[in-house]
């Protein structure tokens, strides 16, 4: 199982499933990031943390712990 905290910069990948529950979840899902839809990883911090991201076509930065429930593949 690979995770989107473990993607390199400038790859594209695709979400296979959301793993965590409730509150977290719908906020993930609430941001567009769904099953099937495409991720493009433009940045990650020098630390790791946040992660920024292109989802259907906008911008979006996520902390490593919601990065951590993205499943991808």
């Amino acid at each position: 199982m690979k995770t989107l905290k473990e993607v390199k910069c400038g790859q594209t990948v695709r979400v296979a499933r959301l793993h965590g529950e409730g509150a977290v979840k719908r906020r993930i899902m609430d941001m567009g990031i769904t099953r099937g839809c495409e991720i493009y990883v433009r940045k990650v911090a020098p630390l790791g943390d946040p992660v920024e991201v292109t989802v259907r076509g906008y911008e979006l930065s996520l902390r490593k712990a919601d990065a951590e429930m993205i499943e991808i593949c």
